[in-house]
């Protein structure tokens, strides 16, 4: 209860920026409960007007139907705006919402994000604002009415007979009871429904990213098992919890059964024995503010049984928007005078869980212009290294120094600015082919960009498209093939030509042929340029000016390749491996 008391507190934070629109809400509601108040009122002075058999006031009775006819307009009127206005903050609420989640994620680290299922964080930002956009609406909708109402119809009970009244106010709450019964009870049921939703996204998202490798493996009867298995438990989630919640509707509608007989029973006794003058008028309107007393108590019940569900997926999502974000930007952030690309790291230390360190004591000078390349087995750092570097991820201890400026002192669109990076997992978004490789120069010109496509070799290839640099792609490059995305992605760098390099498996799935086109581009771009160049295939880093040779987080060798080789060392080992017949 605790928890969902702070979540609707931090729902009432984000409404408050629209009081304005509330306030024109609770106006409107109030001229539309008044409307609809009025009008029993109205009917049973037209029934009064039917004084006995074949004497009716007829003149009397339509000028208050025609009131009743005046007043049902403007009640409808009023609410039909008021919808509009509770549309509107709700849809801006949500929209608020959305975008601070989707800000949020700008910042998280990058720990967050690999610690937690893309799929998950996809069904926060979308599915779980849809189902908290409907559960506010309803409650903007039919809260501020109902209450209204319940209030309005007490006040015109009191004033017809207040002992019919004092019977209505003593059943009713039993309603009340039941729905904050059954409410309390029903909150544990929609969050388990939300979070086993999330986890058949990410199910989801997770096997049709893979489906090559799922049907390649023969993985389909596996992956049909699992997503069996969570649609079980969301099917026995979700009719849990919808069926205790529908508990709620007919339990109130008996309660208010009871108080419509006590109302009609007590009512019709005193217009028997005329007491206090009670007429058959007074009755009927009483009857009908007894029904409209006790309705709201069924939308009531309704709205927060929606409710529950609403904070339920609110508070998933707040769960995201309050995960700690990456150490802030620095107050006075540096910046060398020149970037020329000189690197110093001393002691660095780095370990993904304390558990488990994996660099460390690492220390490394480059001078600008070097050739840097990084070689060892799988998980010996030399992608977690590259990560550091780029402040990806925040060293534990030591420290990385650009041209003498500690990068922990610099902004980080400031230092990756200096770096251009070509990853061996390729990214492309939705958009044109011209769109992704001006990524990083917006303004580049025509000619700049095929000029950065043909040193990328990619100009051929981009040419045979339908349109050619207009073509749109789709999300990752669409139909593109592993070594044309990879192609557009070097072309990207290229255009952009920053101060430092860090090549990570950039041709990893390329040709031969093709490769070797782009170790000549690539050669042509680096120089003058500081490059860290991680790779596999040792045959493309004879020429690096210095090669590490990392293994469980440190280095065990550096030197030019025939140093290294002249050593007999671990690089020996390496390279006789990949070159053994």
């Amino acid at each position: 209860m605790a928890k969902q008391t702070e979540v609707l507190k931090k729902v009432l934070q984000r409404i408050r920026r629209y009081a304005f629109a509330i306030v024109g809400s609770l106006l409107l509601a109030l001229v539309y409960v008044a409307m609809t108040l009025y009008i029993p009122i109205l009917v049973g002075n037209a029934i009064d007007c039917i004084l006995d058999a074949g004497r009716v006031d007829f003149s009397a009775m339509w000028v208050s139907l025609r009131r009743v006819i005046v007043c049902a307009a403007v009640a409808g009127l009023a609410q039909w705006v008021m919808s509009e206005i509770n549309n509107f903050i709700t849809f801006r609420v949500t929209r608020d919402i959305r975008n601070e989640a989707f800000r949020h994620i700008q910042v998280l680290p990058l720990s967050y994000l690999d610690s937690h299922p893309q799929g998950d964080t996809v069904s926060r930002v979308i599915s779980d604002v849809d189902t908290f956009a409907d559960g506010l609406l309803m409650g903007f909708t039919q809260l501020f009415t109902g209450v209204m109402t319940i209030l309005g119809t007490l006040v015109f009970m009191v004033r017809i007979r207040w002992q019919i009244a004092l019977v209505v106010i003593l059943i009713t709450p039993l309603s009340l009871l039941v729905a904050n019964f059954i409410a309390t009870r029903t909150y544990s049921m929609f969050t388990l429904q939300t979070v086993t939703r999330g986890e058949q996204t990410a199910l989801i998202d997770e096997t049709i990213g893979g489906l090559k490798i799922v049907r390649a493996f023969g993985h389909e009867k596996s992956s049909l098992a699992q997503f069996d298995e969570i649609n079980d438990r969301l099917q026995k989630a979700s009719l849990r919890a919808i069926f205790f919640s529908s508990l709620t509707n007919p339990c109130t509608r008996f309660v208010n059964s009871v108080v419509y007989a006590g109302v009609g029973l007590t009512g019709a006794l005193l217009c028997i024995v005329g007491a206090g003058g009670f007429t058959v008028g007074n009755l009927t309107s009483f009857l009908n503010y007894a029904n409209q007393y006790t309705k709201p108590f069924n939308e009531i019940s309704g709205v927060i049984t929606e409710l529950q569900n609403a904070l339920a997926c609110a508070g998933r999502v707040f769960e995201l928007i309050e995960a700690p974000a990456r150490s802030p930007e620095p107050e006075h952030p540096q910046r060398p005078e020149k970037v020329e690309g000189g690197v110093e790291i001393r002691d660095l230390s780095f370990s993904y869980t304390p558990q488990k360190p994996l660099i460390g004591g690492f220390n490394l000078s480059v001078k600008p212009g070097m050739h840097i390349a990084i070689v060892g087995p799988t998980g010996c750092g030399k992608t977690t290294f590259i990560n550091l570097l780029m402040r990806f991820y925040d060293p534990d201890g030591g420290e990385i120094r650009l041209d003498g400026v500690n990068t922990m002192n610099m902004n980080r669109g400031e230092l990756r600015h200096c770096v251009g990076m070509v990853l061996q997992d390729t990214w492309l978004k939705a958009g044109t082919i011209r769109e992704n490789i001006t990524m990083g120069k917006p303004d580049a010109t025509d000619d700049e960009v095929i000029a950065a496509a043909k040193n990328a070799h990619a100009h051929s290839f981009i040419k045979r498209l339908p349109q050619g640099y207009d073509t749109v792609i789709g999300e990752s490059g669409g139909s593109l093939s592993q070594g044309q995305k990879q192609l557009l992605c070097i072309a990207r760098v290229m255009l952009c030509l920053p101060p430092m390099l860090f090549l990570d498996e950039a041709t990893s799935s390329i040709d031969t042929r093709t490769e070797l086109k782009i170790q000549e581009a690539f050669n042509t771009m680096m120089k003058g340029r500081t490059s860290f160049i991680v790779a596999h295939r040792l045959s493309t880093i004879r020429e690096a000016d210095l090669i590490l040779v990392m293994r469980d987080g440190h280095i065990v060798e550096q030197g030019t390749h025939e140093e290294l080789l002249a050593h007999r060392g671990f690089y020996a080992e390496l390279y006789q491996s990949q070159f053994a017949h």
